[in-house]
């Protein structure tokens, strides 16, 4: 009897219609379904570092994971990260940036690297300059690939009334460090400024001043006599 009431079901118009509107009825919970997860999934985000401003090519990744100047914490949907994308600056731990990375773009692994040598972060008009320096000079071992320096030189002046007294001079600024090993410290700089450097050491005593990464700007050169 259940058997030719079933098939009397399949057979008549109303069976036909009760089918129907059983398979939308699955099909529009299917969707919901569906669309619920897509929704989900598109709405999820992950936290990626993103530059805030220029990184420059050669600047270390330790330095730049001490500050969150050159770099924010942003949350990105997960169907728009990049491959390779770096969520935590320890990724950065002996890196350096193998070429800059423009502001609002996401920080990712390719980015990065220890290998080629100072050459590649120079361009056809930079140059690599090593100078020797003490304790003192170097600001006491705290200078790293990737800071940044003013180039000081110290030497003795003679004044008008022919006094003879020490002159210090503010050479150039915002230098780029490029590696340090012992007391020797390589900068990137001009053609022109590497023979600068180059007689400044050679003829006065260099000094390394340190400058914070972020919110200085260069000012013209200062040249004096010491103490006034």
């Amino acid at each position: 009897m259940e058997n030719i009431s079933s098939s009397k079901l399949f057979t008549t118009r109303q069976g036909t219609i009760l089918l129907g509107v059983i398979a939308a009825v699955i099909a529009a919970i299917a969707l919901l379904v569906f669309l619920n997860q897509y929704r989900s999934g598109a709405t999820s985000t992950v936290q990626v570092l993103v530059a805030k401003k220029t990184i420059p090519s050669g600047m270390s990744g330790d330095v730049l994971a001490k500050t969150t100047g050159f770099y924010e914490v942003a949350q990105i949907p997960k169907g728009s990260i990049e491959n390779g994308a770096i969520t935590d600056t320890s990724t950065l731990s002996g890196q350096v940036a193998l070429a800059d990375i423009n502001p609002n773009s996401q920080l990712t692994a390719d980015q990065f690297g220890v290998g080629g040598g100072i050459a590649q972060h120079l361009g056809p008009n930079q140059r690599a300059i090593v100078i020797s320096l003490g304790t003192a000079q170097e600001v006491g071992g705290q200078i790293g690939p990737g800071s940044r320096v003013d180039f000081w030189v110290t030497s003795s002046g003679q004044s008008a009334n022919g006094v003879t007294r020490p002159v210090a001079a503010l050479l150039f600024q915002d230098m780029l460090v490029l590696g340090v090993a012992g007391g020797n410290v390589t900068l990137q700089a001009s053609p022109r400024q590497a023979g600068q450097i180059i007689f400044a050491s050679t003829n006065a005593q260099v000094w390394l001043a340190l400058r914070p990464t972020i919110g200085t700007k260069t000012k013209p050169p200062v040249i004096g006599s010491v103490g006034g």
